[in-house]
Formats: C-alpha cells, sequence, structure tokens
C-alpha cells in the first residue's frame, strides 16, 4: 500500500503548494467557544485536530490516517460577530492516495454476479466480471457468493490483489475499479 507523509495545514480555505510532491498544503481553521479558552486550550486544539480530521478523505489529498505530528498551533484571532477564536494548526499527517496503475492488497467484502467489492484500508474498490479472468465463473449457488475456478475461489473475506485501472474523486470520497485480469495478481495465499 502506498501512504505518503505529508505536511497539511488545518484551516478553511483551500491553498495549492508549489513545494514537492509529498509536502502539501491543507487549510482549514478550527473554532474555539469563548468558554474554552482556559490553560486547557491546547490540549483541547489537539484533540479536536485529531477528531476532526483522522478517518477523513479530501479529494485534494485522499485519506487522511493519522497525525503524526502537530508542527505549530498559530495564535487565535478572535472572530468579531461570534466572539470565537480561530487557529491555524499545521502538522505532519500519513495520507493515503491512490493512483491509476497501483498495485495493492485488499480482502473481499461483497461478491456478486457484477464482480466483486474489495476494501483496500479505508478505500473500496470494485472489480467488474469483465475484469476477472475468464477461467474465474460467477457461482450464484454457492454460499456464500463467488468466482470460483478450479485452483482459485473469491468469495467475501479472501485476500486478494489486485491493480487499479481507474479513480473517480469527489470532494470527500474516492472511488476506484480494479482489475486481476493481469499477471501475480488474484487471490493471495
Amino acid at each position: 500500500m502506498f501512504f505518503v507523509v505529508c505536511l497539511l495545514q488545518h484551516s478553511r480555505h483551500y491553498m495549492h503548494s508549489p513545494s514537492a510532491e509529498k509536502a502539501r498544503t491543507h487549510h482549514s481553521t478550527p473554532s474555539l467557544h469563548p468558554s474554552y479558552l482556559d490553560p486547557r486550550m491546547l490540549q483541547f486544539l489537539e484533540s479536536k485536530l485529531y477528531s476532526d480530521v483522522e478517518g477523513t478523505c479530501s479529494g485534494q489529498f485522499g485519506y487522511i490516517i493519522a497525525v503524526i505530528s502537530i508542527l505549530d498551533i498559530g495564535k487565535g484571532v478572535v472572530v468579531p460577530s461570534s466572539g470565537q477564536a480561530e487557529f491555524v494548526i499545521r502538522y505532519f499527517a500519513l495520507v493515503f492516495k491512490p493512483f491509476k496503475g497501483q498495485v495493492v492488497d485488499g480482502v473481499v467484502a461483497n461478491v456478486n454476479k457484477m464482480g466483486f467489492f474489495a476494501d483496500v484500508g479505508p478505500l473500496n474498490v470494485f472489480v467488474s466480471h469483465q475484469l476477472i479472468p475468464p477461467e474465474l465463473k460467477f457461482d450464484p449457488n454457492s454460499n456464500p457468493p463467488s468466482f470460483a475456478s478450479e485452483d482459485q475461489i473469491i468469495e467475501k473475506n479472501t485476500r486478494v490483489r489486485l491493480k487499479i485501472v481507474g479513480t473517480r474523486v469527489d470532494a470527500t470520497e474516492i472511488f476506484a475499479i480494479g482489475t486481476i485480469k493481469e499477471d501475480h495478481l488474484g487471490v493471495i495465499d
């Protein structure tokens, strides 16, 4: 699985970074109610950052797997209309953004006559029956449903190696199509 350690900046506005491929900037400003402006404010900001960004998906950066370290918490700016304080937080994060041609390992989550879905970490990849080798035939009578040949069976919870042939990126989600119709792809032991 391909993971990149990125520099992300937490705030509400988006900005493209001219820096290297692995260092990217993302802006989003968490706001704090005045009741949280006390000696425990930094701990609250850190826990808010972890809960707000870990496990989310951004079309620009991919899935944010984990915040590795917080580099800087900027000075707060009071919003005149609400009295809340906004902070800019810079941090390193482990991210996963799949790309076309990437070979990944996953676990089959669902099998039907149209193909199967495999979970690759947080990403759900669909493998169409047209992208499955012809010797693997769908067996609707098996329980659970499966694609089977003389020496392989693909059913729920089977570990598979697949190649991503296409992705579609939305603002908060990534969709992928995969294939196992090439050498060294398919069921892994």
